[in-house]
């Protein structure tokens, strides 16, 4: 097995960081395999070193291990380029000039049928550029959808998920592809790649077996199943966990600087603290070797722990 843990420098590591990287560690550790650590860093208009070292330290703190180099998205620009030039040899991509007020303008105008979809990536985008032939050198580069579609045939396109509440074999149809997710953007035009491109080419570079990442993302693993199939990669197993939310329901974001691990270490709390705060078991050892194998049944309230005169944030359904 090897799972990864990919973060992006842009703030502190927050609890659901926590959480999601010690079961990814755990989870590989439990079967002998192997942990990686990627940095996710094509914003460079937000990331920033010092938040990558935070990143180490917290990481460190919390007794995780990975083998070195460590792979930053920043130094494979090349090869998210070679990605998106086999889709554009295949007749896939096309230039789009839009700017988000554009597609929000489109998405209310008067249409027949149902509103607004919202699909992973937010309002499915309506189409706008895909019959233009855009030359604009700053233009985002999309995905046509049904294009792709058609290049696959009749390939059958799903996903394994191992957590607790996706468990099972997913099918991904084209009518989901179409008119649930759309021509999604697969190169920014700030950037020169997207999320969705750079994780899956890097997640078969680093020979991933098993995807750990929240379910937030479980809806974008369409996407990713779709562009495996089309750049000849394979698919891993993934497993969706469950969010960390504050005592109102909300799910952490990196501007909740009061659940950032930084401020727990700085009052006092141990490792094993930010394990009972998540709800996860002791880590793997010679006494203990199969605590972290699965993820912790879903609950109301995470197990915490309490200090005099201080009270930690709760961690509900999800």
């Amino acid at each position: 097995m090897r799972t990864r843990f990919a973060p992006s420098p842009t703030g502190p590591l927050h609890l659901g960081h926590a959480y999601c990287a010690i079961l990814a560690h755990d989870m590989a550790q439990a079967a002998g395999g192997t942990f990686l650590l990627r940095i996710e860093d094509i914003d460079r208009t937000r990331a920033r070193p010092k938040w990558e070292a935070q990143i180490f330290d917290d990481l460190h703190w919390l007794g995780l291990r990975w083998p070195d180099p460590v792979m930053r998205q920043s130094a494979r620009l090349d090869d998210y380029s070679a990605a998106l030039a086999k889709l554009q040899a295949m007749g896939l991509l096309y230039r789009c000039t839009c700017k988000r007020r554009d597609i929000e303008a489109a998405a209310d105008a008067p249409q027949e049928g149902s509103g607004p979809v919202f699909g992973p990536d937010g309002l499915v985008y309506p189409g706008t550029c895909r019959s233009l032939d855009r030359d604009d050198a700053d233009a985002a580069l999309r995905l046509n959808m049904e294009k792709a579609l058609s290049f696959l045939g009749e390939a059958t396109l799903s996903f394994e998920d191992t957590s607790p509440r996706h468990a099972g074999r997913h099918e991904i149809t084209p009518d989901e592809l179409i008119h649930r997710v759309g021509d999604i953007v697969l190169a920014r035009r700030d950037m020169g790649t997207s999320y969705h491109l750079s994780v899956v080419v890097d997640d078969a570079a680093q020979g991933m077996t098993d995807v750990v990442r929240g379910e937030d993302l479980f809806e974008a693993t369409r996407i990713h199943v779709l562009l495996q199939a089309l750049l000849d990669l394979p698919t891993p197993r993934y497993h969706h966990h469950r969010l960390i939310r504050d005592e109102n329901g909300k799910r952490l974001a990196k501007r909740d600087d009061a659940r950032a691990i930084a401020k727990y270490r700085a009052e006092g709390l141990s490792p094993a603290d930010i394990r009972s705060l998540v709800g996860l078991p002791a880590p793997v050892s010679p006494d203990n070797p199969t605590a972290s194998e699965q993820e912790p049944t879903d609950r109301s309230q995470t197990p915490t722990r309490r200090k005099p005169d201080q009270a930690f944030p709760r961690s509900s359904r999800t």
